[in-house]
Parts: C-alpha cells; sequence; structure tokens
C-alpha cells in the first residue's frame, strides 16, 4: 500500500498546529509498521504543485488531517487544493467536470472527470466542538454529523475519482485537553485504523 498523508494543521493565530502534526506521526508510524510505503506534505511548508500532484498519482489512499476552522477547512489547505488540482488539470488528478459536449445531454455526468479511480481517502479532523454538539437534538449541529457540515471537502475528493474510507473526528481538542485524553485520543485512533487497514 502506498499511503501519502496531508498534514492540514495551520499555524494562525492562536493555533499552532501542533495536534495534527502529532496525528500525522501516529499515521505515519501505523502504516510503516504494517509495511506500507508512506509519503507526507505539510502545508505550512513550501511545496512544488507539480510534486504534490505526483504524490496523489502515486498513492493509493490519501489521508488529510485537518482542523476545522468557522466549519469548514482552514485557508491554507484549501489553497494547497485549489494550487495542486489545479496542476493536476489534464495532468493525473482530473480531466474535465465529467460533462461532454458531444453526449446526447450535455448536461450529465457532472463530476465523473476524475482520474484517481481506484484510489481512497480518509479525512480526519479536530473540533473544539464537544460530541455532544452534534448527537444531542437542539444542540448546536442538531443531530448532523461532521461529514455532513464537511460535505464540500467530501465532493471535491469524489470530484477527482476518490472513494471515502470512514474517517475519524477528534472533539473538544481546544478546552480542557490533558496528556490523559491526548492517550485515550490516541489509542481510539489507532484502533480505527487497525480495524479498517489490518485483518
Amino acid at each position: 500500500m502506498k499511503v501519502f498523508i496531508i498534514n492540514g494543521g495551520q499555524q494562525f493565530a492562536h493555533s499552532g498546529g501542533r495536534f495534527n502534526e502529532t496525528v500525522t506521526g501516529w499515521t505515519s508510524d501505523f502504516f510503516k509498521e504494517i509495511g506500507a510505503e508512506v509519503q507526507t506534505t505539510d502545508i505550512n511548508k513550501p511545496y512544488l504543485p507539480e510534486e504534490e500532484v505526483k504524490k496523489y498519482v502515486w498513492a493509493d489512499l490519501i489521508i488529510y488531517h485537518t482542523p476545522v476552522w468557522w466549519f469548514s477547512l482552514p485557508y491554507k489547505l484549501k489553497e494547497y487544493i485549489d494550487i495542486v488540482f489545479t496542476a493536476g488539470h489534464q495532468n493525473g488528478i482530473y480531466e474535465s467536470d465529467g460533462r461532454s459536449r458531444k453526449s446526447d445531454n450535455p448536461k450529465l455526468h457532472y463530476g465523473t472527470g476524475g482520474l484517481l479511480q481506484g484510489r481512497k481517502y480518509m479525512l480526519t479532523t479536530s473540533w473544539n466542538a464537544p460530541i455532544e454538539a452534534f448527537t444531542i437534538k437542539g444542540e448546536f449541529f442538531d443531530l448532523h454529523n461532521e461529514d455532513e457540515i464537511l460535505i464540500g471537502a467530501h465532493k471535491l475528493n469524489q470530484f477527482i475519482g476518490l472513494t471515502k474510507v470512514d474517517g475519524f473526528h477528534f472533539h473538544e481538542m481546544e478546552k480542557g485537553v490533558t496528556p490523559e485524553k491526548i492517550e485515550l485520543e490516541k489509542t481510539a485512533y489507532l484502533n480505527h485504523l487497525k480495524s479498517i487497514f489490518t485483518d
């Protein structure tokens, strides 16, 4: 297996991106231990778009680690995606939006022009919100789950041909974080990876 891990933890204002850097380390170590080849990118460091395109094309599995800012991706991760996907247009990531003027109905098949079919992606996220904000009726997200909130992040990966693997969501990662909580989160996350990627 070839795994490409993207650390989308952003250094901005009060956020140092440290937790997503830590999760990237956990993930890299896990996949190396099971014999996978691993490449990583840290969006805070300089990168060459053409080299990032090659990583997408190379990988069997692409894993995004990202905090959630204002219920979306942080701007540096979104910028990375904009730049890299543009560089990958007709260059390995996607051919077109999937429609054809030569078709009997050129309005159909939007979103089917991705070139990464057969590969998978996984989205892991970290939130300030507690799990109860999603799971209790009348609380902020009113029973809408994390994947529903981040539909855009999932659709951009579907657009380039990737298939979703169940992700993992870390909650309440600003208030009340302790070393004990981090260890519990690590155990739960690694168990999640084991359940999907090992027999």
